[in-house]
């Protein structure tokens, strides 16, 4: 358009979460350009979401010391000098010797305009992990994650005719949240199997390296005991009822059955790292067998498998907010040596404090990941279950299509439409790469996974035709022009 001036910079970090405010921080102390593009309307990611404007009266008691800790992050990446773009949409990535993304940003001052960029980290983040069970598509049933950005944004609490379902740190963590709120909660429903807290105990001896997130742990879980919420342990055949609205919970306990009624059921079965964007330019993915996902095969300082492409916090692998800091702090310390502003041997120096702490925070994971990763039996659901919510695909279809010796979820897609819909495959791709490995006898790696384009996310004609001004003498353009 008439008028559009490129934006360039040293590094483009897309993602304003523990790892992207980091990244920026340390790379603006080494004299990087930078520009952080991130979809929410204030920095902090979703842990940190809305820390330093909440809306939760006593933060800390309902939230944590954990969540305000990170409003010192914030301050100091709002002072680092990065070029920071709220609520803006990074849709477009192009590899290259100079990387180009297209940037829509929404709101009044939305806009359409390109960066070009020398690196590229991307600090995406995780998602939770789709829980396809029957009636998961009910109104009236959520995610556990989304039911804590509505508490940490607006202040939202659920009544007390709500059951929690799942697995997870974070089932017990917005449970202990809460209560926290003076509200209560109708049952907890913990699908860990019986028998996963003895087989975790092998990595016990590295997770008391981290201790605290144990005793964290340990507080939340006595918390929420002594509250007198009901508890169902090792629960499975897990199921919504419901004809237009989601109105009890049904499952197993041994040979029992139980039915919960409840107004509002929250489904959880922890987090896995956000793909897309890396999927997009090419960015090469692995199984990761002990966490049950795709995650992107990188080098010790986040370095892709694509030239100056960088991928740090959870969206590299799940490992919580501190742990996402430092390696976000490494990546942009990699980047400035790769970049020429730092020689190598500063780059060891300076790291050495990083990567102690980055160690220390993922000493955690094993016992974590052994006690929290959802079975296969989770994973894959039963044939009359709806896998892809936007095409209302069920698995029983990608059963189906599976044993015609379907190529991939590519092939899968073609001919299901499963991954065409708004969610672009976030919600169904790891559940239709496992069901075709269980019908082919193949491992997920062999399977493979939905072939990513642009738009990496939905974006309007009307935001494609504005420019987003880059100086104060920008001159908007006519469309067409």
């Amino acid at each position: 358009m008439s008028g559009t001036r490129e934006l360039q910079c040293d590094l483009l970090i897309v993602g304003a979460g523990p790892a992207g405010m980091a990244a920026a921080i340390e790379a603006c102390g080494r004299g990087l350009s930078v520009i952080v593009a991130d979809e929410g309307a204030h920095a902090g990611g979703q842990i940190y979401r809305q820390a330093a404007h909440s809306r939760v009266a006593d933060t800390e008691r309902v939230l944590g010391a954990d969540y305000t800790a990170g409003r010192a992050l914030i301050a100091r990446f709002m002072a680092s000098g990065a070029q920071y773009f709220p609520q803006t949409l990074v849709w477009q990535i192009e590899p290259g010797a100079t990387i180009s993304a297209m940037l829509t940003r929404r709101g009044e001052q939305g806009g359409t305009t390109s960066v070009q960029t020398r690196a590229l980290l991307l600090a995406t983040g995780a998602q939770e992990r789709p829980w396809p069970i029957r009636g998961w598509t009910l109104p009236g049933v959520m995610g556990v994650g989304a039911a804590q950005t509505m508490l940490k944004s607006g202040g939202l609490v659920p009544g007390p005719d709500t059951v929690l379902a799942g697995s997870g740190p974070l089932l017990w963590l917005y449970a202990s949240q809460v209560l926290q709120a003076g509200r209560t909660l109708r049952a907890i429903v913990d699908t860990t199997p019986r028998g996963a807290s003895l087989g975790a105990l092998c990595h016990l001896p590295r997770a008391l390296r981290a201790s605290e997130y144990l005793l964290k742990g340990l507080r939340m879980m006595r918390a929420v005991r002594r509250s007198g919420i009901e508890i169902y342990r090792a629960a499975h055949d897990v199921e919504v009822l419901g004809d237009v609205q989601a109105k009890a919970l049904r499952f197993r306990v041994g040979d029992q059955k139980h039915e919960v009624a409840a107004g509002l059921i929250l489904l959880h079965q922890g987090v896995v790292p956000g793909s897309n964007a890396a999927r997009s330019i090419g960015c090469a993915h692995q199984w990761d067998e002990a966490q049950a996902c795709w995650r992107p095969r990188l080098d010790s300082w986040g370095r892709s498998s694509v030239k100056r492409v960088w991928i740090a916090g959870d969206g590299a692998g799940i490992g919580g907010a501190k742990a996402a800091e430092h390696a976000g702090q490494l990546a942009a310390l990699d980047i400035a040596a790769d970049l020429e502003r730092i020689a190598l041997a500063v780059r060891e120096r300076d790291s050495r404090t990083a990567r102690a702490a980055l160690d220390r925070h993922l000493a955690i994971r094993p016992l974590l990941d052994a006690l929290y990763t959802p079975s296969s039996s989770l994973r894959r659901p039963a044939d009359d279950v709806i896998v892809c919510r936007c095409e209302e695909v069920s698995a029983g279809e990608i059963r189906r299509i599976a044993r015609l010796d379907c190529a991939g979820p590519n092939q899968m897609k073609a001919f299901s439409r499963c991954g065409m819909g708004p969610c672009q495959g976030r919600w169904c791709g790891t559940a239709v790469s496992e069901l075709l490995a269980e019908v082919q006898r193949r491992r997920p790696e062999e399977v493979g996974y939905y072939r990513i384009r642009a738009p990496i996310k939905p974006v309007t004609i009307d935001e494609l035709a504005t420019a987003l001004p880059s100086d104060n003498d920008f001159v908007r353009g006519e469309f067409p022009s």
